[in-house]
């Protein structure tokens, strides 16, 4: 019986090998929204409360069904999504998310005057306030007080006695990250321009 059990014990040790050996492959994590026209406020204002695979997983839905879902967002759990922004929004993810596209990216068919203007020649630092609308900065960040992000002016103190901090939150900027204010991330914004990026970053480094 004890070479009986012997054997048992011995056989079953290349199992058990070749099982704390084995590696586990997860996928990788998605923080960003596909690239298309409108998902600078899909990063900005989905990721506030959801996850990007918690839309991509949803069943392919026609646009009135994202339309839905978006206003009841806004009207029952106080999303702040500006009404100007509402439309792109569902434009985006019925383009990118809804039926028949799930889990595909589709080409944008976003019309010609929706495209990026070209930076003009002159920029000032009161525009930014303009371009953190434009990509929905606003919808995380205020000037003064904290909201899911922390506040400009908490930025600005933060970064006044440092020299590199206009390439620091200009990184931020188009990498995002998480960790630096807290758990929550923020997701990247590779769109902001060279010319938009300064005028932000130089408007939040100049708030006093």
């Amino acid at each position: 019986m004890s070479r009986l059990l012997a054997f048992v014990v011995l056989a079953g040790i290349p199992m058990i090998v070749r099982a704390a050996l084995q590696e586990i492959q997860f996928p990788p994590e998605v923080n960003a929204f596909k690239q298309d026209v409108g998902a600078e406020i899909a990063n900005a204002q989905c990721l506030v409360c959801h996850s990007v695979e918690y839309v991509s997983t949803q069943p392919p839905m026609p646009r009135e069904l994202w339309m839905s879902s978006v206003q009841k967002m806004r009207q029952k759990y106080g999303a702040a999504i500006p009404e100007a922004q509402v439309e792109t929004l569902v434009e985006y993810l019925t383009r990118n998310y809804g039926s028949p596209t799930n889990g595909a990216p589709g080409p944008s068919r976003a019309p010609q005057a929706r495209a990026q203007p070209a930076a003009p020649a002159r920029v000032a630092t009161s525009d930014g306030p303009q371009i953190a609308t434009k990509y929905g900065c606003l919808g995380c960040h205020n000037v003064s007080v904290k909201i899911v992000g922390p506040a400009y002016r908490q930025i600005a103190a933060k970064h006044q006695s440092d020299s590199e901090a206009g390439s620091k939150i200009a990184q931020q900027i188009h990498q995002g990250g998480s960790g630096k204010w807290g758990p929550i991330i923020m997701p990247p914004f590779p769109q902001v321009t060279a010319s938009e990026t300064k005028i932000l970053t130089e408007w939040i480094l100049g708030l006093k």
